[in-house]
This record gives C-alpha cells, structure tokens and sequence, in this order.
C-alpha cells in the first residue's frame, strides 16, 4: 500500500511564496505520473500541475507560469513550488499518484492566501 503525505501548507500574503513537498512509501513511484491537485470551497477538485514519470511537466492555465512542479525519484518525492500567490489560490492541496486505474491520495494541505 503506497502513502503519500504532504507537508508545507500555511498562511502567506498575497504576492508570497509556499512551496508544498510529498513523500511517498513504497517502490512503484517512479512509474507513476504525479499530480498536484486542489479543492477550493464551493468548486469541484482540479488538477493544477503534473508531472510524467519521464519528466513532462503540464499546469491549469490558472497556475501557469507561476507553479513549478519537480519530483526526486531517487527520494521518492514531489514538490510544488508556488510563488505570486493569490487569494484564489486558497485551498487544500493534494498529492497524487496516478498510473492507468491506479490512484494514491495524501490526505491534504491547506494553503490559505490573505489578501
């Protein structure tokens, strides 16, 4: 059973930067495409950024140019650095891994951007 727990939510001002990072147990996660996803209140779950496990990477045209997705094999992890932060960026952030029918869950972590 693979874990992924995530790590790196908080507070920040609009205009400032937080960088989410999520480990995952197991072996399988270099075979496995990596997504970052967020839930806002009100709004169904969206994939913001994704990464293959050949190293392509693809973002919502709403983080565009301001998200950054990377992954460590080698340390089994993947990270979301975030910077230009805006109020509508507030919400809770999950790691997933995800490979044909396949799908792991971390449990969350909220990011809440003031104005």
């Amino acid at each position: 059973q693979v874990q992924l727990v995530e790590s790196g939510g908080g507070l920040v001002q609009a205009g400032g930067s937080l960088t989410l990072s999520c480990a995952a147990s197991g072996s399988i996660f270099s075979f496995y495409t990596t997504n970052w996803d967020r839930q806002v209140r009100g709004k169904e779950r969206e994939l913001v950024a994704t990464m293959s496990s050949g190293g392509r990477n693809g973002y919502s045209d709403s983080v565009n140019g301001r998200f950054t997705i990377s992954r460590d094999n080698a340390k089994n992890t993947v990270s979301l650095e975030m910077n230009s932060l805006k109020p509508e960026d507030t919400g809770v952030y999950y790691c997933n891994l995800a490979r044909g029918i396949s799908n792991y869950w971390g449990q969350g972590t909220q990011v809440t951007v003031s104005s």
